[in-house]
């Protein structure tokens, strides 16, 4: 063999040495986020709702498209995880600034029997005039809380009364629509906040 032609066997072996090393290098230099919620980037769940909101508009995700969006199951009559949560969201909008207008806010409703149109219009704008409340019948509720793998349940009380148990924490998508987090309650506004600001700046 000439060395022309070993020369040329050489430099084709190496060329995908130096491919895979360079690669390796590419993907060092974009370090994943790190956030202070669980990251369920790529989940085959929360992918979406149909529901209508308190004007009888059927609303999706793709809605907010370009906003990061969290949504929340909850109830009115919540005595603490339902309002702490929502006006932790609320503060952090307004701790953003300018940012914040692309922060979106939503309640979807686990009780659909108490949880007028109007109660939630007026509940959710209690926090933010921005934030949406979506109520469905009580099959759709049933679906979307499957869709997002949200338990939820009523706890008889006395005479006649209820309270409801559910699921305690937000799901948070980028501004794509995609699922990117789980926040559980009781993580706090700072870390909140902090996931939303890497969330934004994507």
């Amino acid at each position: 063999m000439d060395h022309t032609r070993r020369r040329l066997i050489a430099l084709g072996l190496a060329a995908p040495v130096a491919a895979v090393v360079l690669a390796g290098c590419d993907q060092a230099a974009v370090p994943k986020p790190s956030f202070k919620g669980i990251d369920i980037t790529g989940a085959e769940y929360a992918r979406d709702f149909d529901l209508p909101d308190v004007d009888g508009k059927r609303r999706h995700l793709a809605d907010f498209k370009g906003k990061v969006t969290l949504v929340f199951f909850g109830y009115t009559q919540c005595p603490d995880v339902c309002p702490t949560t929502m006006m932790e969201l609320a503060q952090v909008k307004q701790e953003l600034g300018a940012d914040g207008a692309r922060v979106q806010g939503i309640f979807v409703t686990v009780d659909p029997e108490r949880d007028t149109p109007e109660i939630l219009k007026a509940y959710v704008g209690a926090f933010s005039p921005d934030f949406v409340a979506l109520r469905g019948s009580l099959d759709e509720t049933k679906a979307v809380a499957k869709a997002f793998k949200v338990f939820y349940a009523k706890v008889p009380g006395q005479d006649g009364s209820y309270t409801m148990d559910h699921t305690a924490g937000s799901y948070i998508f980028d501004a794509s629509g995609k699922v990117r987090l789980f926040t559980r309650y009781g993580t706090g506004s700072d870390n909140l906040k902090a996931d939303l600001q890497q969330l934004l700046k994507g």
